[in-house]
């Protein structure tokens, strides 16, 4: 027979109800709080990837700019540099020429040569019957290039076996140089040709000997 349940125990039983759902309704917030929280981590996270994209944007429109404007300012040196060698230092080495007595025949800027995997480039070639003078331009002029330009004066006749019996000269030429730059230039054997306001000055100090290759 079943027991009848007592005041108390009605009671008692409400009570466990009204704690229950008390738990339920503290963990229902504790999940409605977690959920709010991890929806404003999520849009915070959201946020900050819009803001990295936006960001990487810029960047590369940035990077953009600066190659066009490189590429501008490039472009502009390569016709300056084109501008420097045909309407001043061509000039110049044929004026060399007839200092040291000597007849221009021919003029012929931007040679190039490969043989057997082996290549060259020479700015500006200035050749008469038994000479000629193998010329390196550049805007600013540094001390590798002089050495580069004694590499290619080594590799010349090689490269280009008409000028076999040609006495070669070599020469460097700079819109801009150091006087340190010009002085091992001049140690390695080559004329020096530098821009000086609007003309080129031919630098031979006292004492200079030109190296024939």
């Amino acid at each position: 027979m079943e027991q009848a349940l007592s005041p108390d125990n009605i009671l008692n039983f409400f009570q466990e109800i009204k704690d229950l759902y008390k738990e339920t309704d503290r963990l229902i917030k504790e999940q409605s709080q977690e959920a709010e929280r991890r929806s404003k981590e999520t849009d915070r996270k959201f946020q900050e990837t819009d803001r990295k994209f936006q960001e990487t944007d810029r960047k590369i429109q940035e990077t953009d700019r600066i190659i066009k404007n490189l590429s501008k300012n490039l472009g502009a040196l390569g016709n300056r540099l084109g501008e420097f060698v045909e309407n001043m230092v061509s000039p110049a080495v044929v004026k060399l020429f007839q200092s040291m007595g000597i007849k221009v025949h021919e003029v012929y800027p931007g040679v190039e040569a490969r043989r057997n995997g082996e290549g060259i480039e020479i700015d500006l070639l200035v050749v008469n019957d038994n000479t000629l003078i193998a010329v390196e331009c550049k805007s600013k002029l540094a001390r590798e290039h002089v050495d580069e330009h004694v590499i290619r004066m080594e590799k010349l006749k090689r490269l280009l076996p008409l000028y076999k019996n040609h006495k070669a000269l070599g020469c460097v030429a700079a819109m801009v140089m150091s006087e340190s730059v010009k002085t091992y230039a001049h140690s390695k054997g080559f004329y020096v040709l530098y821009q000086n306001g609007e003309g080129v000055d031919i630098s031979r100090p006292e004492g200079f000997n030109p190296r024939v290759w």
